[in-house]
């Protein structure tokens, strides 16, 4: 069966990891997206604080499939 798939850019932020901030895009993009298969990362930024890091940035693509037509 042919699938056809949507891409939505995101942006995850966290003071703790990349990994969470993937996370949190991930975790706030369920709340409103079905059928979600994949994601990609595009871009890490973050912030410093007294040349400390601060905060970690990640840019998602994430894909998720649309409903079949009936």
């Amino acid at each position: 069966m042919s699938k056809v798939y949507k891409k939505v850019e995101l942006v995850g932020s966290s003071a703790e990891s990349l990994e969470d901030a993937i996370q949190v895009a991930l975790t706030r993009a369920r709340r409103t997206l079905r059928n979600l298969d994949w994601f990609e990362v595009k871009e890490i930024r973050g912030s410093l604080a007294d040349g400390y890091v601060n905060t970690y940035q990640v840019t998602l693509l994430v894909g998720f499939r649309l409903d079949d037509e009936e």
